[in-house]
């Protein structure tokens, strides 16, 4: 062989060597990253034997999960349709253009439907160890876990949500979502059993409902004598976006969050409260829970898309229906820091009112938890891992991450603030989650491995946001 063959070859070899290397550190670095959130998640994820299992209480609603295709079910209409946003959904027309408006934003949405007959056709026919109280409707062939007591009113049948799902490639009518714009689904901790199995290879969700007894939280009184026996130490309040557009009679409503209101207050000190935030179009009734409902709670929870709704609430007193998909962190943090600031630090003293002292807010790149320092909260880093994990876990639906299955979409740094100037955090793989302490407050950024091969979307939230309640109530 000549010297320029053996040459040729060698520079091959090298090739081949170095492109190994550079589709390997992907590999290494997940691997990498999930042995430190394995780490920092099994801090808490077993309590001492001695201590009993947490009591959560959970209210004020439940449901049945249906899944289906979204765009087999509305194929059946026609596709002369401008994207335009409802409140709720009074035919079939309504459907298609709101279903479009959040399509094209590549943003998850949660509406009612008034015509009962419409959702029929449309619709085509766990606990984290721990003791759970659940406020919800009882009706036959009710499945929940064995720690899991369910307490409320009798029905003849579940309220169902009607799941519509659709891939990042889809189309529809001609019209595409920005495939980029992969968000997280509608926060709920509502307790919904799933049913159906075309929640596979689906990574998008507009969920609508027609429900009658979630909207009144019919199980409130029956909730409340339980809680009395039951002395929880966390009290998830959720589910109130059911309330969202319900045709109530005139002054119903805010009397129904009034009563949910004393509930709160009665409550002893030593129960956190825990609000789990949701979609919300009307801007009355986002108001009215800004009176009746914040003002009770020691800590909140949401999706990218919630936290500037209650951003714009509590700057502007309006709604933002539709936001960023992937935000930055600094933005994020920002608008964290001024919902904290407003709801915690600003918070009139007043007898019964707790000011916010948590806030979670979930996104497909990271996970965010900011506390108060001096407040009831630990563990914010083991809490930011175990969510992070569980978001992965559901999504893929599997107990096991396999890197195989994950990637990262985090940037590999990021500012802790908008602000000119502000520190920029790196990423570090064999410490991913990044937690600081600033001013009265600690603060906690998790990477998430994002899950590549989509199982289900639908109750991420749920799992997510109680997956990080649980390692800071320990």
């Amino acid at each position: 062989m000549s010297a320029a063959s053996r040459l040729s070859w060698a520079a091959v070899s090298l090739l081949v060597v170095l492109l190994a290397i550079w589709y390997r550190q992907p590999a290494d670095q997940l691997d990498a990253v999930l042995d430190s959130l394995l780490r920092a998640e099994q801090l808490t994820l077993t309590p001492p034997a001695a201590r009993p299992r947490p009591r959560v209480a959970v209210g004020y609603g439940g449901c049945m999960d249906l899944f289906a295709r979204a765009l087999h079910v509305l194929d059946g209409g026609k596709c002369a349709v401008r994207a335009s946003h409802h409140g709720f959904l009074h035919d079939r027309v309504q459907l298609h253009q709101t279903f479009l408006y959040f399509f094209q934003h590549g943003a998850a949405a949660e509406r009612y439907v008034s015509d009962a007959d419409l959702f029929r056709r449309a619709g085509g026919g766990g606990s984290q160890g721990c003791s759970v109280l659940l406020g919800s409707g009882r009706y036959p062939g009710q499945q929940v876990p064995e720690d899991v007591r369910v307490v409320g009113p009798e029905a003849a049948r579940p309220d169902v949500h009607l799941i519509l799902e659709y891939g990042a490639d889809a189309s529809w009518c001609g019209h595409h979502h920005h495939p980029r714009q992969q968000v997280s689904p509608p926060l709920r901790t509502d307790q919904c059993r799933r049913q159906g199995g075309a929640a596979r290879h689906r990574s998008f969700s507009f969920i609508i409902h027609s429900d009658v007894a979630n909207p009144t939280i019919s199980a409130l009184e029956d909730f409340g004598e339980a809680l009395k026996k039951f002395d929880p130490d966390l009290l998830v309040v959720s589910g109130l976006q059911m309330m969202d557009n319900f045709p109530f009679e005139k002054g119903a409503r805010p009397e129904r969050l009034r009563l949910l209101r004393d509930q709160m207050r009665s409550q002893p000190a030593r129960t956190k409260i825990h609000f789990e935030m949701a979609s919300f179009a009307d801007t009355g009734l986002l108001r009215e829970m800004m009176q009746m409902v914040t003002p009770y709670v020691d800590s909140m929870g949401m999706n990218e898309q919630e936290l500037p709704n209650l951003h714009s609430m509590v700057l502007y007193g309006n709604v933002s229906l539709v936001s960023d998909a992937n935000p930055r962190v600094a933005t994020v943090l920002d608008q964290m820091r001024t919902v904290m600031r407003v709801l915690g630090e600003e918070a009139p003293a007043e007898p019964g009112r707790r000011p916010l002292s948590r806030l979670h807010v979930h996104t497909l790149a990271f996970q965010a938890i900011m506390t108060r320092r001096d407040g009831i909260w630990s563990n914010s880093m083991s809490a930011a891992a175990r969510a992070s994990l569980t978001a992965h876990r559901h999504i893929c639906g599997t107990k096991q991450v396999d890197t195989r299955k994950a990637r990262l979409i985090m940037d590999e740094s990021f500012s802790v603030s908008g602000e000119p100037g502000s520190r920029r955090v790196p990423f570090d793989p064999a410490r991913p989650v990044s937690c600081w302490n600033e001013g009265l407050y600690e603060m906690c950024v998790a990477p998430v491995l994002v899950c590549t091969e989509v199982y289900q979307t639908a109750g991420g939230g749920d799992n997510i946001s109680s997956a990080g309640l649980v390692p800071q109530i320990l």
